[in-house]
């Protein structure tokens, strides 16, 4: 079993968080890493649903969805009911077919912001990707391209701006490193309150991710 099995199977352990569910948080600045680790995870999960909060923020409002991600998924999670949100298209400018949510045993949140202080009641884990800002935008830029440079212009304002306020990585479980081949995982800041104590997992490549 590879590290990221462990991972999962431990996750299936905790106490459910949110109803019946494990809400597992993977936060971190755009472009450093938090999809492509959620993606890994819900398929070792057996395709644990993800909730991409890209899908929840808009043009108008990129960091002002925490109404609607508590009334249309939070909300029927806790429930132990199907969560129904319609994912904004960003080429259209609008929203769009409503999508579902199953309150699966572990549901994985990915995006900047999903450590924000109202989410961090509902989470059976909080992670943070450990990369500096500069680097992450860096490689977001890359990965879009130069007909999208005007947006990021405006999205690294917003972000400095959303975690001065509200900041997660100070209550992540653990801090995650994506290394050339695998994860290396570090005890959050939470959990150690300053300790220099680190556990490296590392994960064996794999066709599917």
């Amino acid at each position: 079993m590879n590290d990221l099995a462990r991972l999962a199977s431990g996750l299936i352990s905790l106490p459910p968080s949110c109803g019946p569910v494990r809400l597992i948080a993977v936060d971190g600045h755009a472009g450093s890493g938090k999809s492509t680790l959620a993606s890994r995870l819900s398929v070792v999960l057996k395709d644990a649903p993800v909730l991409h909060l890209d899908d929840l923020a808009t043009h108008e409002e990129l960091f002002g969805w925490t109404d609607r991600l508590r009334d249309q998924v939070i909300g029927p999670l806790s429930r132990g009911e199907t969560a129904h949100y319609a994912p904004y298209d960003w080429t259209a400018r609008r929203l769009g077919p409503p999508q579902t949510l199953e309150p699966a045993p572990v549901v994985l949140i990915e995006g900047v912001g999903a450590g924000r202080r109202a989410l961090r009641p509902h989470l059976a884990r909080l992670w943070w990707m450990e990369l500096d800002p500069l680097a992450s935008w860096q490689r977001g830029r890359r990965r879009d391209g130069p007909a999208l440079s005007a947006f990021w212009d405006g999205w690294t304002v917003a972000e400095e701006q959303h975690f001065a306020a509200d900041p997660s990585r100070p209550y992540a479980d653990a801090l995650v490193r994506q290394l050339p081949v695998g994860y290396e995982w570090l005890e959050g800041l939470r959990t150690t309150a300053g300790a220099n104590h680190s556990v490296t997992h590392r994960e064996p490549p794999r066709a599917t991710y």
